[in-house]
């Protein structure tokens, strides 16, 4: 499989951030190459385009797959094991986010309950902001979880209004109501 300069451009790039998202170069090349496929890619055309070993492959494949962020998909006459990304952007990023929250955050919740739980230390600074920590965490996920409960379209119109909400809040926030208007 020969990749295009804007192709080979991309997957490098990908792969280069993969460090910076913690997952290893391969697995970001890999995922960024069948991104941009407009046909499922097997096995051996990954490691052929990306001149990388089948190994690397084959590990790369079951990490995107245990992330979600990979399919496998049937070729009507072949064999092979064909692997695709999802086609919806928003299902891409709503998967990212929900992986990262359950290997990220979901552990330091877990872990901010357990040393609450522990009672008093003679520390009280380091449990105030341990608790103002975990607060926080709570309300981002509240908030995470109300947000991945809508719909797509209603999501994206939400985010286009984002400025336009925060100068309304800023708004209500200034308002002071009229004696007996409350």
């Amino acid at each position: 499989m020969k990749m295009s300069p804007l192709h080979q451009e991309f997957v490098l790039h990908f792969g280069e951030m993969g460090s910076r998202w913690g997952i290893n170069r391969t697995v970001g090349q890999i995922y960024a190459l069948l991104f941009l496929s407009a046909d499922p890619l097997n096995a051996e055309q990954i490691t052929e385009a990306l001149g990388i070993s089948r190994s690397n492959t084959s590990m790369g494949l079951k990490e995107l797959q245990a992330w979600r962020l990979v399919r496998m998909k049937h070729v009507p006459g072949d064999r092979k094991d064909h692997f695709t990304t999802p086609d919806d952007l928003w299902e891409i990023v709503r998967i990212l986010i929900d992986e990262r929250k359950k290997r990220e955050i979901d552990p330091t919740l877990s872990k901010l309950r357990a040393l609450e739980m522990q009672g008093p230390a003679g520390d009280d600074y380091s449990e105030a902001r341990i608790s103002e920590l975990r607060e926080m965490i709570e309300m981002m996920t509240e908030f995470y979880d109300e947000m991945s409960r809508l719909e797509t379209e209603r999501l994206v119109k939400l985010m286009t209004y984002g400025s336009r909400i925060a100068g309304l809040i800023d708004r209500v926030g200034s308002y002071v109501p009229s004696p007996g208007k409350q």
